[in-house]
């Protein structure tokens, strides 16, 4: 006879997962792993495209360090420095600016402006701006910078035109960053007597940076690969210009269109897919050393 303490408390409830419900989680299991391999395949399709084709050029070193002055597209040699020092020096500009300008008016919207009209009007033009594209970006600086002021086409413009687009995206990405960080941490630091700038400071944004800085990295990519402004804004050149307010700068994506304009031989195509590979290398390694620095600036978890 079996003891009362050896009997069950309550019968259990849990009957075990139906036959149903177990087909729906591997219908769906299999589902969403078919669909992550649908959208890998491009991408691999893509880089591999772009590496097999690019690599001669780019494993060259004088790749790395000769520009394209005095060449022709039938003369072999040369590099892309010159596309190189261009595409940095526009995207690290637009960067400057832009960074800091869309990560206080995330902390604006979150932070200081919930419900107030200026946060709406901001919310309002932040998402106009997501979607206007990159040329309509490009034709207003042409009227602001080169058709009113009467400066002529140089890198800056180029590096205002692309921080209209890359504004708006900084905000809406880290603006979501900002508002998944739990309410309880403010209210511990304000418990304890911090200010609250000093609670954004030290608390919010350090727990938000790496969401932050994959934004950033994420905005910086877009911008750095537009055409639309270099053709606009800027006259082509096949020398080096350091200098980013007077005279043609050529980035890496106005090489691909001149390269593509001047023909399809053997020497274009390389030289062409040598310039697409050094922008993704570029990027890349933009993206890695930002995951560095948000890793040593972020919370340490002990």
């Amino acid at each position: 006879m079996t003891a009362t303490l050896d009997r069950p408390v309550k019968d259990k409830t849990f009957k075990g997962v139906s036959p149903r419900r177990k087909f729906a989680n591997g219908f769906a299991t299999v589902l969403v792993s078919l669909s992550v391999l649908v959208a890998l395949v491009p991408l691999i399709w893509v880089l591999y495209t772009v590496i097999s084709r690019g690599i001669s050029a780019v494993v060259a070193p004088e790749w790395w360090t000769n520009s394209q002055a005095g060449l022709t597209q039938f003369t072999a040699g040369g590099g892309a420095y010159h596309a190189i020092v261009g595409t940095l020096m526009q995207g690290l500009f637009c960067a400057l600016i832009s960074i800091p300008i869309g990560i206080f008016v995330a902390i604006y919207l979150v932070e200081y402006g919930v419900g107030t009209r200026l946060a709406k009007v901001t919310t309002f033009m932040v998402d106009i701006l997501t979607g206007v594209p990159s040329i309509v970006a490009a034709l207003f600086i042409y009227t602001l910078w080169i058709a009113t002021f009467g400066f002529d086409r140089s890198g800056i413009a180029v590096a205002l035109a692309l921080v209209l687009l890359m504004i708006p995206v900084i905000v809406r990405s880290s603006e979501e960053m900002l508002r998944i960080v739990p309410q309880d941490l403010r209210e511990a630091s304000y418990a304890l007597g911090v200010p609250k700038w000093k609670t954004i400071a030290k608390i919010v944004v350090p727990t938000a940076l790496s969401g932050i800085v994959t934004g950033i990295m994420l905005a910086l990519a877009r911008v750095m690969g537009e055409t639309a402004p270099v053709l606009i804004l800027v006259g082509s050149a096949t020398a080096i210009n350091f200098n980013l307010f007077e005279g043609p700068q050529t980035s890496l994506p106005l090489m691909m269109v001149d390269l593509q304009k001047a023909g399809t031989g053997a020497l274009t195509s390389e030289r062409m897919w040598g310039a697409a590979l050094t922008l993704i290398l570029i990027i890349a390694l933009l993206n890695i050393g930002a995951k560095l620095v948000s890793k040593f600036f972020a919370p340490k978890n002990f």
